[in-house]
């Protein structure tokens, strides 16, 4: 005996409303399944930190060891830089675009400034850098960034602090420790007075061998 027309009907709308769902729960646990990929970004430097610095500039063999000292909130930055078999050179920079170049030496005090339009780098300075995918170096697996053709920054994966640097001048930078949240007492900040003694202070508007950076980076808050 054949079913009767309205119960076809009936029979065939909840076959094909349970075929919609079925569907539907399908795409859904497909659409879960589906997670956009990112590049990642380069994380934000401490608002203070001390790091240990090996540098190396790869055109002139040049090897150098430096204290990099950031303190963002009483925006000043301050390398130690000991020349190899040579002088050790204060370079205080301050938000204010001006710099201190000098030495401590008792019988050759050296002193230099100079002015920027530009002040310290802020703590999100690689914001908008291009992501140029990983790479191994010094033995850490970095992520590798690079900033207005000034620097490419490589970044260690898991630890997601910074590992090495280069400036386009082929300045190398490999960074021995970064300890978080170290902060130089203030009397190492102060320059010596003869850094302001107008007669015997070399005073230049760009002398910084970052300057190239600083002033071109936009170091406005994102």
């Amino acid at each position: 005996m054949g079913m009767a027309p309205s119960s076809s009907y009936l029979f065939l709308f909840l076959f094909l409303l349970l075929s919609i769902a079925a569907n539907a729960n399908a795409v859904d646990s497909t659409d879960s399944n589906i997670s956009i990929t990112t590049d990642p970004k380069p994380t934000p430097w401490p608002e203070q930190f001390h790091s240990l610095l090996i540098m190396n500039n790869t055109k002139t063999n040049e090897v150098q060891v430096a204290h990099l000292w950031y303190d963002w909130p009483n925006r000043r930055n301050i390398h130690l830089i000991q020349y190899q078999l040579g002088k050790l050179l204060y370079d205080v920079e301050w938000s204010n675009g001006t710099s201190y170049f000098y030495t401590l030496h008792p019988d050759i005090p050296e002193c230099r400034t100079a002015h920027l339009e530009v002040g310290i780098l802020r703590p999100n300075w690689l914001y908008g850098a291009t992501y140029l995918g990983q790479q191994h170096v010094d033995g850490f697996l970095c992520n590798v960034w690079t900033k207005a053709e000034f620097i490419w920054y490589y970044e260690d994966v898991v630890t997601r602090r910074p590992v090495h640097w280069v400036f386009y001048t082929g300045r190398a930078v490999n960074v021995m420790t970064f300890d978080v949240g170290a902060v130089l007492e203030d009397s190492k900040w102060q320059a010596p007075i003869y850094c302001f003694d107008k007669d015997t202070v070399e005073s230049q508007t760009v002398g910084h061998p970052q300057a190239s950076l600083r002033s071109s980076l936009p170091l406005s808050s994102m």
